[in-house]
């Protein structure tokens, strides 16, 4: 089942509030704030996105509601299902773009990998879905209601008979940087981790970035769920051409802010590391980056190189691999391997693509300078506005 848009209505897209705002909604309304409750348990707990559908709520309120507010998600275009039961889901945001979204199901775990743009702005040298060009952000409804397509679709919702196991971690790990839609996000985080949303813990929420520092600070401030750091590489010079957005962001101002971060939050930051055979594999590229971890509470995961067409790289043999992954442990870092899941649908990391209408120019990145002294906390991580 999938929720079929509406018909063009002027009120909000009750998606895109977080309880905060929902209940300012039902205030403004002159309504009982604890609407927003009653509202937010039929969304999230029960699977119910219909006024009609919202019993405990009068007659009078619910034919109101219809005619002022609406129910907008992505729309499921079609599924894939790969030979390991990965679920790939095609989703309609708008008439020129299209988002992907991934399910993996484990046996103590349900992973559900989610979109923040359509298309993504920073082309990395690695990715398929740089390679497509930027389209635009995703709004809070886009990124929450792609959680609620999947529980749909799954029938993880109250009542239902679960046909996978349920979604019990989410990872901002699919199309575009959470970062540079990071408002956007983090109200749909803020849904995500709701009591009366999905009410998943700040753990098994994960947001991974290719490096925005503003945004790792802003997520500092106001967040403390799991953070990914897309490496690759361990030098700037390296870097700067796998990972662009470094040249804004380099490794100087990246890693203190990665430190600020897991002092705020108590846990380990994981870095991503791509591994692309003889580019980023040498047994000195892991020494190199063992010296750049050290001291610094992280998890490091190694991820074999998915290939996709037009593909610049191969993914480094897996002796090697192993080898990459034995000298970090001799340096006390925690190093797994990810399993690669999906490939066969083009379900893999980075291999994600949609269809992206790109505009013309490209996303503004914010690129005030991490050398100048701006506005420093006592850790030195830069203060951004």
């Amino acid at each position: 089942m999938t929720l079929e848009p509406v018909a063009v209505n002027p009120g909000p897209n009750l998606f895109d509030l977080n309880q905060a705002a929902l209940r300012q909604y039902f205030a403004d309304m002159e309504e009982k704030p604890f609407r927003a409750e009653q509202v937010m348990k039929w969304l999230y707990h029960q699977g119910v996105a219909d006024f009609d559908g919202m019993t405990n709520l009068s007659k009078k309120l619910r034919e109101r509601l219809a005619g002022e507010a609406r129910f907008e998600t992505p729309v499921i275009v079609s599924e894939q299902v790969s030979a390991d039961g990965v679920r790939k889901w095609l989703m309609q945001v708008d008439d020129a773009n299209r988002i992907e979204t991934v399910y993996i199901s484990e046996p103590n775990r349900g992973t559900l990998c989610v979109s923040s743009q359509a298309g993504c702005a920073l082309n990395c040298a690695f990715c398929a879905t740089g390679k497509q060009g930027y389209g635009r952000n995703l709004s809070a409804a886009e990124i929450i209601g792609q959680v609620w397509q999947a529980n749909k679709r799954l029938g993880c919702f109250e009542g239902e008979a679960p046909m996978a196991r349920p979604i019990s971690n989410v990872v901002l790990m699919g199309m575009g940087e959470p970062l540079l839609n990071v408002d956007n996000v983090l109200r749909a985080v803020e849904l995500m981790t709701d009591t009366l949303g999905f009410g998943l813990a700040n753990k098994r929420v994960t947001l991974s970035t290719a490096g925005v520092v503003p945004g790792i600070v802003k997520l500092t401030q106001r967040n403390k769920i799991s953070l990914a750091v897309s490496l690759h590489a361990a030098t700037d010079a390296l870097r700067d051409k796998l990972v662009p957005i470094n040249r804004t962001y380099p490794l100087r101002a990246l890693l203190p802010a990665c430190r600020a971060y897991s002092e705020a939050s108590g846990h380990p930051v994981t870095f991503e590391y791509v591994m692309l055979n003889q580019v980023n594999d040498s047994a000195g590229d892991a020494r190199t980056l063992a010296a750049l971890l050290k001291g610094l509470p992280a998890k490091v995961n190694l991820i074999p190189f998915n290939p996709f067409p037009g593909a610049d790289f191969t993914r480094s043999p897996a002796p090697v691999i192993d080898r990459f992954r034995d000298l970090l442990m001799q340096s006390d870092i925690i190093t797994i391997t990810r399993k690669t899941r999906g490939d066969d649908i083009a379900a893999a990391c980075g291999q994600l693509t949609g269809q992206v209408a790109p505009r013309a120019r490209r996303l503004r990145i914010p690129r005030k300078s991490p050398t100048r002294n701006l506005c420093q906390t006592p850790n030195g991580v830069e203060q951004h506005g």
